[in-house]
């Protein structure tokens, strides 16, 4: 078995002494419980630091140390089927957490899948099917790849010198921020032509492949549901447009991969994404659940089409927030402040 990398036990203690009081008194007024967690990318710390778009990643070494503490303080890891299992049952004193990486990059399959096998638990992915078909623009990555490995661009006719990392992260929020009032595809096809870009080739450098799904399909580890064909907010779409991304993303999956997914998640997630028609959607579709990321636990009587989960953001790389996240604190801010 291959060791698990931990944090020093100084520097371990002294996190755990601080948050670790907090989570007892909820286990003890709560009970039973679970919290799902999802990301999208993550990356080694030295990496991180670099990244003008690091908010979408996880620091690596933070997940590493996160899986740790879940396994110290009696949380189990455990996949979206087991975790439905496990709230409906409600067994006192149950505590479980799920993670699901959404969309499926190749980070995924290099770095994340490889660290929950030396912890020893299962990550779900969510498979956006437009990415290892090559049919999604990779319009954000390949911003990123652009600015990350030059200090000089060219976005719509305009030179952007960017020598810094701070200088590389404010031009991709001012240049994704434009593109998003327009069509990112559209935009990114002349940024790549602009700068002497091969799409293609940017393409595979940041996905994750069919055969890298094919590999990994038959693994105890790794659960795969579906996460749409192109990445739409469905929410925007009619009720026939939504249902042909939905029910195609299954019909594909189970086409390449030979598998039956049974779980799903809205892209985007949150209030003004996905709602009541579309919960039926999925329902309709013939997956046994529909996961959002509208924040807050899943307990018994869970409505299994409206599965809560936390978004971790590469900024979160603290216990103590973990912790917050666990105790469903955040759940009850972000209701508070409409942030749903």
């Amino acid at each position: 078995m291959v060791p698990i990398a931990t944090a020093p036990p100084s520097r371990r203690s002294g996190a755990e002494r601080l948050v670790r009081p907090m989570g007892a008194a909820v286990d003890a007024l709560l009970g039973s419980r679970g919290c799902l967690f999802t990301f999208h990318r993550a990356a080694p710390p030295e990496l991180w630091e670099r990244l003008p778009n690091r908010n979408f990643y996880l620091d690596l070494d933070f997940l590493d140390e996160l899986l740790g503490y879940l396994a110290r303080t009696g949380w189990s890891v455990v996949t979206i089927e087991e975790a439905l299992r496990r709230t409906a049952r409600g067994r006192a004193g149950d505590r479980f957490v799920n993670f699901s990486v959404d969309d499926c990059y190749r980070d995924t399959f290099e770095a994340v899948i490889p660290l929950f096998r030396r912890h020893g638990v299962p990550v779900t992915l969510f498979v956006t099917t437009g990415i290892p078909d090559g049919t999604l623009p990779m319009c954000w990555a390949g911003l990123e790849d652009v600015l990350l490995n030059n200090d000089r661009v060219t976005a719509d006719g305009e030179t952007i010198a960017v020598p810094t990392a701070e200088a590389k992260r404010a031009a991709y929020d001012r240049i994704a921020a434009d593109w998003d009032r327009d069509v990112p595809a559209q935009r990114y096809a002349t940024f790549c032509a602009e700068n002497g870009v091969d799409a293609e080739a940017m393409h595979w450098k940041h996905a994750m492949s069919w055969e890298m799904l094919d590999a990994v399909r038959d693994d105890p580890l790794v659960e795969i549901g579906g996460h749409t064909m192109s990445h739409a907010r469905i929410s925007s779409l009619s009720a026939a447009q939504a249902f042909d991304e939905i029910d195609g993303c299954r019909r594909r999956l189970r086409e390449r991969l030979g598998v039956a997914c049974h779980h799903f998640a809205f892209p985007y997630g949150r209030s003004g994404d996905c709602g009541p028609r579309d919960f039926d959607l999925v329902r309709e579709a013939g997956f046994a659940s529909g996961a959002t990321t509208r924040k807050g636990l899943v307990r018994r009587g869970q409505d299994a089409y409206r599965l809560p989960r936390v978004t971790l953001g590469g900024s979160q790389r603290h216990l103590a927030l973990a912790e917050l996240h666990l105790t469903g604190m955040t759940g009850v801010a972000a209701r508070v402040l409409g942030r749903v």
